[in-house]
């Protein structure tokens, strides 16, 4: 547990690094290595759970620092209420479909949303699927009548490299698609390679970068969305395998070495916080080329403020302590978890450029189908009454 031992040093510097202070960052290191290496944010505090005022952004409120995730900024990826969408519209009375859950998360305060695909059930308005010119007429209709904006897709990025004629059809159409829809953005939910090693990540970058340019010529900027492993260690180093590939790491990150591979102008980046959050907990040390063991403890935040116009996207999704499922934390919704995201808004700045898009995985329930999205309701309302601390 040297890695966390404030007496070394590494902890103070660390603390520092995270905005937490002493007292807190200790507490944290404490509790979590009863069952597992700590995570240095485990222990922050929740996002203000109990202040459910909506509120408008007038830069400060009351003597409170200034709003953190302006109210146009406020979203939810349509994957946190896909049951909802995909909820029977003739065998009840809850929103179903696309068009009645714009309803009522535009009812809860969102401004913007975030597309998972385009289906939802048949006997909604519009039918099954909407993936098509048409059907994006028809939720761009829906989207205005309620106020909302569309901010990204986790759509079709092609399998095929080189491309496909088939391939690269039916990216131009989603893109097409985007357009309709008033994207700035169109991306999609998976690692551009989950590879370790550095060859499969330059040819990915070749393949984004084709890619972006596409997207670049119809006015959309393409974005990678991360989960913990794309923050793992690149294998680039040491002794061969069998294979003849490396075993061994110089201490750079997959994810931040497709940042240097990939053309900003052409590529952007959605960081998932709550997946970011586990690989800090997971990928804290590697094994150098010359054999050590060498600490290297990931901030997100850092890394985001460092490249910060790449990262335009977020997902908020929230978290609370676990020991013992092997990521550090539980999934919760957003402002009733441990992850500090007054600290890490505030470390990123840039408030007015960022989309914080609120996701919970775990939102749909078997037994509580109102339970979607009265959650999106609850982490709307904290995500808006996240403030700056004032000093």
């Amino acid at each position: 547990m040297t890695a966390f031992n404030d007496e070394s040093g590494t902890g103070d510097a660390l603390r520092r690094a995270l905005g937490v202070n002493r007292r807190r960052f200790l507490s944290t290191c404490t509790a979590v290595a009863a069952g597992a290496i700590a995570a240095p944010v485990l222990g922050a505090s929740p996002a203000l759970a109990q202040d459910r005022g909506r509120g408008h952004d007038h830069g400060h409120d009351h003597g409170r620092g200034h709003v953190l995730v302006p109210p146009g900024k406020r979203g939810i990826i349509l994957y946190t209420v896909r049951d909802a969408t995909a909820r029977d519209p003739l065998a009840s009375d809850l929103p179903s479909g696309f068009r009645e859950v714009f309803k009522q998360l535009a009812r809860h305060g969102y401004r913007q949303v975030e597309f998972a695909g385009y289906n939802q059930h048949a006997n909604a308005p519009g039918g099954a699927s909407l993936e098509s010119v048409a059907g994006a007429r028809l939720l761009r209709s829906w989207l205005d009548d309620y106020g909302l904006r569309a901010q990204g897709n986790h759509g079709f990025i092609p399998s095929s490299w080189p491309l496909t004629s088939a391939d690269l059809d039916t990216f131009k159409k989603h893109l097409e698609i985007a357009n309709i829809l008033g994207m700035d953005h169109m991306g999609t939910g998976g690692d551009p390679t989950g590879s370790s090693y550095p060859a499969d990540w330059d040819v990915a970058a070749d393949k984004w970068n084709a890619l972006g340019k596409i997207a670049r010529r119809e006015g959309i900027k393409l974005y990678t969305h991360n989960h913990d492993s794309a923050y793992g260690f690149l294998l680039d180093g040491g002794p061969l395998d069998a294979q003849g590939r490396p075993t061994r790491s110089s201490g750079i990150r997959k994810l931040e070495y497709f940042l240097k591979a990939t053309d900003p102008k052409l590529v952007w980046l959605e960081m998932d916080i709550f997946w970011a959050h586990v690989a800090q907990y997971k990928f804290h040390t590697y094994t150098a080329h010359d054999g050590s063991t060498r600490e290297k403890v990931f901030d997100p935040a850092g890394l985001v403020a460092r490249n910060n116009k790449r990262y335009p996207l977020f997902h908020a999704k929230d978290g609370v302590v676990s020991t013992t499922n092997g990521m550090g934390y539980d999934m919760v919704p957003f402002g009733t978890g441990v992850i500090d995201y007054t600290t890490f808004f505030s470390r990123v700045g840039e408030r007015n450029y960022h989309n914080p898009m609120v996701e919970d995985d775990n939102s749909p329930s078997a037994t509580d189908p109102a339970q979607s999205l009265r959650e999106a309701k609850i982490s709307y309302d904290n995500l808006a009454a996240l403030r700056a601390r004032r000093h």
